[in-house]
C-alpha cells in the first residue's frame, strides 16, 4: 500500500483576479465554502485559476499551488457540490520553461491519481464549467504519493 507524504489543501481566496466575474455572483461564506452562481456562463469557461508560479510584479498575487515535478506521483481530491452532476471539473495544465503547454489532466472524478509530464516547469489548476451554473466550492487537496 502506498503511503501519503506531503499534502496541500487549496482554497478559493477572496481576491477577484483570475476569476470569471461577468454576470457571476460569488459569496465567500467561509474559507472552505464559496458559492458561485452564473446562469449564463458558457461551457468550457475557466471560472477560477490557481497558479504554482506567478509574476508578482505584474499580477500582485502570490502562488497558490504547491511545487510538483515530473518525477513524482500525486493524488488529488476535489471537494465541490454542483447543481448538475459533473457540471464543474478541475483541469490541471502543465507548462514548460517557456510557458508552453506541456500537457493537461482533467479531474472529472472526486479523486484521482496523476503524474505531470517530465518537462513540467510550472502548472495551473482551473475550475471549468461543464454545464453547471451553481456550485459550492470547498477545496481541493494534492497529496504526494510514495512507494
Amino acid at each position: 500500500m502506498a503511503q501519503q507524504e506531503k499534502q496541500w489543501t487549496i482554497y478559493w481566496n477572496e481576491y477577484a483576479s483570475d476569476t470569471y466575474l461577468y454576470g457571476s455572483e460569488i459569496e465567500f461564506r467561509s474559507q472552505d465554502d464559496v458559492v458561485f452562481q452564473n446562469a449564463l456562463i458558457p461551457p468550457g469557461t475557466a471560472i477560477k485559476t490557481w497558479y504554482s508560479m506567478v509574476n508578482f510584479q505584474a499580477g500582485r498575487i502570490e502562488p497558490t499551488l504547491p511545487i510538483i515535478d515530473g518525477e513524482g506521483k500525486y493524488h488529488i481530491v476535489v471537494d465541490l457540490d454542483s447543481d448538475i452532476p459533473k457540471g464543474i471539473f478541475l483541469r490541471l495544465v502543465f507548462l514548460g520553461k517557456n510557458g508552453e503547454e506541456a500537457g493537461s489532466f482533467i479531474v472529472d472524478q472526486p479523486e484521482m491519481d496523476f503524474q505531470c509530464p517530465l518537462k513540467t516547469y510550472s502548472y495551473k489548476a482551473e475550475l471549468i464549467c461543464a454545464g453547471g451554473h451553481t456550485f459550492h466550492f470547498h477545496s481541493f487537496t494534492i497529496s504526494e504519493r510514495t512507494g
